[in-house]
C-alpha cells in the first residue's frame, strides 16, 4: 500500500484475517495511535503519508490497562475539548457552523446503527477541533480520543446514553452557531462529565470481566 490508500473495510478484514470485527476495530485504533492510519467518517481508514510526531512516550498502551491513568486521560481530554469548543465559537465561519449542526443530524439518523453513530460522533468532535484553527490542539485531541476509542465504542451501547450525547452535542453546536464562548464552554463541560462517566464505566466493566 502507498500513502493515501484506503484500507479494506472492517467486514473484509475480519473475514480475511479470521477474527471478529471488534478485533479489527481495536487494531485500527492501535494504528491510529501510532500515526500509521487515519479514519475519516463515512469513508474508512487510510494509510497516512507520515508518522505522528505528537505522541509522547508517556502516552503508552498502559493507558488502556491502568484504570487510574484512563481516568486521568479523561480529565485531559475534557480540558482540551473545552478549549477547542471556545476557539470554535470565536473563530467559526457560517459554513462551519452549519456543517457542525449537520453532523449532529447525522448522529441522530445513525442512532440505531452502532458503527455509523460512533463515526458520526468522532466526526463531530474532529470538526469542532479543526474549526478553531489550532492544528496542535486538534492533533493532541485526536491522540487522546484515539487512546480512549476502545472504551468509547463499548460505552455507547445504551440508547439513553446515545440520546443524551446527541442532546449535548446539539447544545454545543447551537452555542457555536451563536458565537457564545461562555455557553459553549459550559455545554462542553456538561458533555465531558457524562462522556467521561460512560468511558470509565466501560473501562471498569471490561477490567472486571477480565478479572
Amino acid at each position: 500500500m502507498r500513502p493515501g490508500d484506503r484500507l479494506p473495510g472492517e467486514r473484509s478484514l475480519a473475514e480475511d484475517l479470521g477474527v471478529g470485527r471488534s478485533a479489527v476495530r481495536e487494531a485500527i485504533s492501535a494504528l491510529e495511535v501510532l500515526g500509521i492510519v487515519e479514519t475519516r467518517a463515512g469513508s474508512g481508514s487510510y494509510l497516512r503519508s507520515g508518522t505522528s510526531e505528537l505522541l509522547p512516550s508517556t502516552l503508552s498502551w498502559s493507558l488502556l490497562l491502568d484504570q487510574e491513568r484512563t481516568a486521568e486521560l479523561t480529565v485531559v481530554r475534557a480540558a482540551l475539548e473545552r478549549s477547542a469548543a471556545e476557539l470554535a465559537a470565536t473563530l467559526r465561519t457560517d459554513e462551519q457552523a452549519r456543517h457542525l449542526l449537520e453532523l449532529v443530524e447525522l448522529q441522530r439518523e445513525a442512532a440505531d446503527d452502532h458503527e455509523r453513530y460512533v463515526e458520526a460522533d468522532i466526526a463531530f468532535h474532529r470538526e469542532l477541533a479543526l474549526m478553531g484553527g489550532n492544528t496542535l490542539l486538534a492533533e493532541l485531541l485526536s491522540t487522546t480520543r484515539t487512546l480512549l476509542r476502545v472504551w468509547f465504542e463499548n460505552a455507547v451501547d445504551r440508547r439513553a446514553d446515545i440520546e443524551d450525547a446527541i442532546r449535548e452535542h446539539t447544545e454545543i453546536a447551537r452555542a457555536v452557531a451563536d458565537r457564545d464562548a461562555v455557553a459553549v464552554a459550559a455545554a462542553m463541560a456538561r458533555h465531558m462529565d457524562t462522556a467521561s462517566a460512560r468511558v470509565l464505566r466501560s473501562s471498569t466493566s471490561t477490567a472486571d470481566d477480565g478479572a
